[in-house]
């Protein structure tokens, strides 16, 4: 496994200034002499490998796993027990490498993120770091702090547990902020990524056969968890060494649901990160995986669940609704994994637009809780986030 060191402490001089090493100078997780040992996928440009991610500015670390490029089947075939109709037909889909979690985000880890509230209306106090029309680009909310913390801790809060009840708004701003304050870039998977990975080259059920018995050596779901949600990792993983697929918490994809199901794609081969059905409002976003609240038909590798807003969000009471937050079962077992795809999208639009929602609601949503009561807060993000952090403890404020 290659670590890869925090970020800060990989400095290039360039203009007189101290910069952090970004993805065009450090591809870490890619090297050209074949592993003696360990998990890697071979490609054209080298060898993917494991490699240990340190997010800039803390001691927090996650690790990816590289997933090989290949065709598959998405979807469930008819005689599927548990099939629904949302999962067929079954389409051809060509998927190319990336790295994805080994495990779900984590709390330790996405409350980094929600941290960044508190920081961001500091650098507005100090009247420094302000978003302008010149530098919105690199503007991403933070979500504000959580409406009742009991009520969304009420299952379980460890730091090593799958952060969860994350709008899908939330976890692509994550993903912005991550990949801004590193210079490495990371997304939500589409739904096509997902499933390929969940399959890990299987065509059965799960990723470990067809026997629905057996799930509870693989996932937490409904009939094991005791309602609880436990650590990341703590059953077998898939064949491509990713724990957590099935069960757990559901997994945030970028997709949103059809009432044809993937009826347009029929008869013909269709490209992972290209044919995607953008979402276009705040129902009908999709999760993959099941969860612990869920059963075991839910946690099949073709199964999806998609959202009702109004419903996931039954116990907030605020107006308009947190853009941020879920309140209510089933939400309460959602959550989301990182891919980090080999081949880098050539413009900061084809970035931008798996970072950014696509639905307006979300985004005025967001600005009027800012805007009208300080609810949330919007900050720039780059590659000196982390030292302006620091820097921060430093200023004083009137």
């Amino acid at each position: 496994m290659i670590r890869l060191i925090c970020l800060s402490t990989l400095v290039a001089i360039c203009f007189s200034s101290i910069r952090l090493v970004a993805e065009d100078d450090l591809i870490a997780g890619l090297v050209q002499e074949k592993p003696d040992s360990g998990r890697f996928v071979k490609t054209d440009q080298g060898y993917m490998v494991p490699f240990q991610f340190t997010i800039p500015g803390s001691d927090v670390e996650f690790e990816m796993i590289p997933i090989p490029g290949g065709e598959f089947l998405m979807g469930s075939s008819e005689d599927e027990p548990g099939r629904q109709a949302a999962e067929g037909p079954q389409v051809k889909v060509k998927v190319r490498p990336f790295w994805m979690g080994k495990h779900e985000v984590t709390w330790k880890e996405y409350m980094l993120y929600m941290g960044l509230d508190d920081k961001f209306k500091k650098f507005e106090a100090a009247k420094i770091r302000l978003v302008t029309k010149d530098n919105e680009a690199d503007a991403i909310t933070a979500p504000s702090g959580l409406y009742e913390p009991d009520h969304t801790f009420e299952k379980g809060d460890g730091p090593d547990q799958p952060a969860v009840t994350m709008t899908q708004y939330a976890a692509r701003q994550y993903t912005k902020w991550l990949s801004l304050s590193s210079g490495i870039y990371f997304r939500l998977p589409t739904g096509a990524e997902w499933e390929y990975a969940c399959r890990a080259g299987t065509t059965t059920a799960y990723s470990f056969g067809n026997d629905a018995s057996k799930l509870k050596d693989h996932a937490w779901f409904g009939e094991n968890s005791g309602d609880e949600r436990h650590d990341v990792g703590q059953k077998k993983p898939n064949p491509w060494g990713l724990f957590d697929m099935h069960g757990s918490a559901a997994e945030w994809v970028i997709d949103t649901d059809s009432d044809d199901g993937y009826k347009q794609w029929a008869n013909k081969m269709i490209i992972a990160d290209k044919d995607i059905r953008w979402p276009k409002n705040l129902d009908d976003q999709i999760v993959r995986g099941g969860s612990f609240e869920l059963d075991a038909a839910d946690c099949r590798s073709a199964s999806l669940m998609t959202t009702i807003e109004e419903d996931w969000k039954d116990y907030d009471p605020n107006i308009p609704l947190s853009p941020w937050w879920f309140t209510t079962e089933p939400a309460t077992g959602v959550g989301m994994r990182l891919i980090r795809p080999l081949d880098v999208p050539a413009t900061q639009k084809e970035k931008e637009k798996f970072w950014e929602s696509d639905v307006e609601e979300s985004i005025m949503n967001a600005m009027q809780r800012i805007d009208a009561n300080g609810r949330g807060s919007l900050g720039i993000v780059d590659l000196n986030l982390p030292k302006a952090i620091e820097d921060l403890k430093n200023v004083k404020l009137k």
